[in-house]
């Protein structure tokens, strides 16, 4: 619609006098007369887009912004606004920075169309990349990465380093995303992208962890050595992360912890496997399962970690988060903490449809394996009749799941009421889940069959064939105590219009003749008089029948089975015809009779295993929780399988980050306050030295360092001054030593007053560092 309208628009407006777009564009300006008339709705249109073109092209900065807001806008709007691009570009240098925001938003959605005019500008853009504005510097890195052109990959591989290396965060983010436009345009420049991945990865931003971490999902996700260095700051950060980083986080974790941690479940199967001892096991593996049992399991800290760290999200109010986090756990941590997700899995059920299937199908898968988590709270799956139905058979597929022995007559109660239904799909979905209760729980199977046999009296025709399907299998199960329930579906074989539920009679008749003797010839003779307007379903399961009467009771249907065989001889369909000519061969002997005619009543009348009623959920535990692949139940294009867990720790101090020296110093009192005490000690014990007169060369060879070196060097001073001092006073011995006696006193008292102020200015350095 959207086309068509640009086209006849644009034929408006070459009538106008706006000959160069329609140049531009390779249309032909043929005048038409009733353009006034017919095209009314689109002259205005284009009248806007004239105006928006001279706004554009005006001298004021005013002007220009009403025009761009306008054309972001019809862009909200789903319309098309490319031929604006060339009056667009003009105004990319321009100093207005709100107006340059709008431009880039328009040069974001259109770059890639209008490549050829927006290679124009790239020296433009490559200008902005330095602005001062963190904004303007990261939009022209979006532009330049929407530009879809192989030539200019060196410009953007160039762009991405020097974004990667910005001060804002936001500049950085902006690098992230690009590096997958560029990997998507040129893979060969994988190698240079993983280093820019590898610089981001060590950023501590908030704002940057997601959008690197989608970055190496794209590029590079098997380089599971990028994260090691990164691992525990990925988990500290995992709570400040944005949402939207949040769930790429946990999901690149979760395959990360998968090959790095040992199984949290080890315990439990050592436990299993030596309850079940294997007769022909060897001595050697019986020791193995000896040491692996003694060695009791240890969960890593790192592996703890994660959980911690991941369990405040299950309180986010977005739903992908919660549902991330509660895969992880499924995944990774230990049975017994895997119930800590159940509360917040049944808390998502109160959102919108959309959310509640993917819960719903989720919760399917998990119900199989340990129903413990979710029977306290089984009225939470009881159907509402405001749910759509694809909601009501998850629901109803969940209260399968968690039927036991103690809850079965609460959930056949709720089943009871589901028959009622008037959504046939429902109602024929709640007699599937009827069949396997019976099924799983051998209690109550006898009350569920004389139930479903209550329903063949049903008015509707797919509840009554839904309830034939599910007894056939339900009888095969316990064939010998149900002959009167085979007789009675014998006799709804006329009043019964689905194809499926007739050929399921017809088959349970054949497969039990012998037990009804009298009535399976007479049901052989009714299906042959509606042989050519039956089914083909119906046909195949006739002649079944009629090759088992033939091999048991020849007397009386020999006859009834020759009709029935030229009958599907020259039927239409090519597998009746098949079949037919294969079971004449088989039964009927005769000179070209091969030696299977010999075994004809082993193959037709072999005994058949009892069909098991499983859960269609049952094999979708192979793929992860949460992803396309489980909901769609086969492998989706980009899915990353979940590896196995490692049969041997990996090395733990990978993940450790080395630390600068000075930066341990200043973060750790007890050595400040170890390094003060030494300091004291020192100081202390030189004072007590020169007090007691004892010499001071013990001291000083004990400590170390700068303080041991000037406490020398003012002694030497001091002795130096003693020494001129009693050379100048030799007229007397009592008056030279009078005269050394007061100036060694000085001394001391000046080098004590020295030592006072190192010992100052050291401890303001520590406070400092």
């Amino acid at each position: 619609m959207l086309s068509m309208s640009n086209n006849n628009s644009m034929s408006y407006n070459d009538q106008g006098g706006a000959a160069e777009p329609a140049t531009e564009a390779g249309l032909e300006t043929t005048p038409t007369t009733s353009a006034g008339a017919g095209f009314g709705l689109f002259s205005t249109d284009y009248k806007k887009n004239d105006d928006l073109k001279a706004m554009l092209e005006s001298s004021k900065d005013s002007s220009k912004l009403e025009a761009m807001k306008r054309i972001v806008g019809l862009i909200a709007k789903g319309k098309n606004a490319s031929e604006l691009f060339p009056a667009v570009v003009k105004n990319v240098a321009s100093k207005n920075i709100e107006l340059k925001k709008l431009v880039y938003v328009y040069l974001v959605r259109y770059a890639e169309e209008q490549q050829d005019v927006a290679l124009l500008s790239i020296s433009t853009f490559q200008r902005a990349l330095k602005d001062p504005n963190q904004l303007i510097r990261a939009s022209a890195l979006r532009v330049l990465s929407s530009i879809r052109v192989p030539i200019i990959v060196p410009i953007m591989m160039l762009a991405i380093k020097e974004a990667a290396t910005d001060l804002s965060p936001y500049v950085r983010k902006t690098a992230a995303h690009a590096i997958q436009k560029l990997y998507s345009l040129d893979p060969d420049q994988k190698e240079h992208l993983i280093e820019v991945i590898e610089k981001l990865l060590k950023d501590k931003s908030t704002l940057v962890a997601g959008s690197v971490v989608m970055a190496f999902e794209e590029v590079c996700p098997d380089r599971i050595d990028l994260i090691h260095k990164n691992y525990r700051k990925l988990c500290n950060l995992l709570v400040d992360v944005e949402e939207w980083g949040q769930v790429l986080i946990i999901n690149m974790l979760t395959r990360y912890a998968r090959t790095q941690f040992l199984n949290p479940w080890k315990q439990d199967e050592i436990l299993e496997e030596n309850s079940e001892q294997a007769f022909y096991g060897s001595d050697d593996e019986r020791k193995n399962k000896s040491v692996a049992a003694s060695q009791p399991y240890v969960m890593d800290p790192d592996h703890r970690l994660l959980l911690r760290n991941t369990k405040p999200l299950l309180q986010s109010r977005n739903t992908a988060v919660v549902m991330a986090v509660a895969q992880l756990y499924w995944h990774l941590a230990p049975k017994s903490e895997v119930s800590l997700v159940t509360k917040s899995l049944v808390r998502l059920l109160r959102s919108h449809r959309e959310v509640q299937f993917i819960v719903l199908q989720n919760i399917a898968t998990m119900s199989i394996q340990r129903k413990g988590m979710f029977e306290p709270y089984l009225k939470s799956f009881y159907v509402r009749s405001t749910d759509p139905t694809h909601i009501k058979t998850l629901k109803l597929e969940i209260l399968t799941n968690l039927a036991n022995g103690a809850n079965i007559s609460t959930v056949l109660r709720e089943f009871q009421t589901y028959v009622k239904s008037q959504d046939k799909q429902f109602a024929a979905a709640t007699i599937q889940a009827i069949g396997r209760c019976a099924t799983n729980i051998s209690e109550v199977t006898d009350t569920c069959l004389n139930g479903l046999v209550l329903l063949l009296s049903n008015r509707d025709e797919t509840v009554v064939a839904e309830s034939v399907v599910v007894i056939k299998k339900l009888l095969q199960t316990q064939p010998t105590q149900h002959s009167d329930i085979i007789k009675h579906m014998a006799k709804l074989l006329d009043n019964i219009a689905v194809p499926m539920a007739r050929a399921s009679i017809l088959w349970l008749i054949g497969e039990y003749c012998e037990r009804v003797p009298k009535i399976a010839p007479d049901v052989l003779r009714k299906m042959a008089k509606a042989f050519t307007c039956e089914e083909e379903i119906v046909k195949l399961q006739t002649l079944n029948l009629a090759a088992k009467l033939y091999l048991t009771n020849a007397k009386q249907t020999k006859l009834l089975t020759q009709y029935i065989l030229n009958l599907g001889k020259y039927d239409p369909n090519y597998d009746i015809r098949d079949r037919t000519r294969f079971i004449r061969q088989l039964i009927v002997p005769n000179e070209k009779s091969g030696a299977l005619s010999k075994y004809a009543k082993k193959i037709f009348l072999a005994p058949k295993p009892a069909p098991v009623l499983e859960s269609p959920f049952k094999d979708r535990d192979r793929f992860q929780l949460g992803t396309l692949s489980h909901t769609l139940n086969t492998k989706a294009s980009g899915y990353l399988e979940l590896s196995d867990w490692p049969a041997m720790a990996p090395d733990q101090s990978v993940r450790n980050v080395e630390v600068v020296e000075l930066f341990t110093e200043s973060t750790t009192p007890a050595g400040k306050v170890k390094a003060a005490k030494r300091g004291d000690a020192f100081y202390s014990g030189s004072g007590e030295e020169e007090a007691s007169g004892s010499g001071s060369d013990s001291s000083s060879s004990e400590e170390s360092g700068s303080d041991s070196e000037s406490s020398s060097d003012d002694e030497e001073n001091g002795r130096k001054k003693s020494s001129s001092g009693s050379s100048s006073s030799s007229s007397s011995n009592s008056s030279s030593s009078s005269g050394n006696e007061s100036r060694s006193s000085q001394s001391e008292s000046g080098s004590k007053k020295k030592n006072l102020k190192k010992k100052k200015s050291q401890e303001r350095k520590q406070e400092k560092l």
